[in-house]
């Protein structure tokens, strides 16, 4: 599924947009650009060995796009790749706020340095919300970068108190 818009900024000519849904088809472009956003993430340069990483997240989008527990989207300015986002779904217990105990965890949101602060995130961000939704699911969590931060909380995600987790 491919949403279009087309978006200028700054005086500059206004740019083609296009959301492709993403498929096994586009893999080798969702591996690389996990590998981009982990890199990016944890201030890695390229002499930091993703090997395992990037063959373990491609054979993740392998079975996950093929059963349905993932949804990417892909982000191109004509014919140029400048962004992407994805979301996991899961499931856990049921609880009394999420009674089917069904969750979502948004994770992979890039976009390319040239294009960033144009809306194009924000736009990634509800079309993943949105897929959710469609499903049912109203509990979707993600771990937020500090440049990420005012984007997520602008949508409305607020930052939990309550969750801990076991280091390494």
């Amino acid at each position: 599924m491919n949403h279009k818009h087309t978006k200028a900024w700054n005086n500059a000519p206004a740019i083609d947009l296009r959301y492709k849904k993403a498929s096994l088809d586009d893999l080798e472009l969702l591996t690389k650009t996990r590998i981009q956003v982990l890199r990016a993430a944890n201030r890695l340069n390229d002499s930091a060995d993703m090997s395992e990483v990037e063959a373990e997240s491609r054979a993740y989008y392998k079975r996950a796009l093929a059963d349905g527990t993932h949804t990417a989207y892909l982000v191109f300015g004509g014919e140029t790749f400048v962004g992407a986002g994805g979301i996991s779904y899961y499931t856990v217990m049921p609880t009394f706020h999420n009674p089917t105990g069904k969750k979502a965890y948004v994770m992979n949101m890039y976009t390319a340095p040239a294009y960033r602060r144009k809306g194009i995130a924000a736009k990634t961000l509800d079309l993943l919300v949105q897929d959710a939704k469609g499903r049912g699911i109203r509990s979707i969590s993600l771990e937020a970068t500090e440049a990420g931060r005012p984007l997520y909380e602008a949508y409305g995600f607020v930052r939990m108190a309550d969750e801990m987790e076991l280091p390494g």
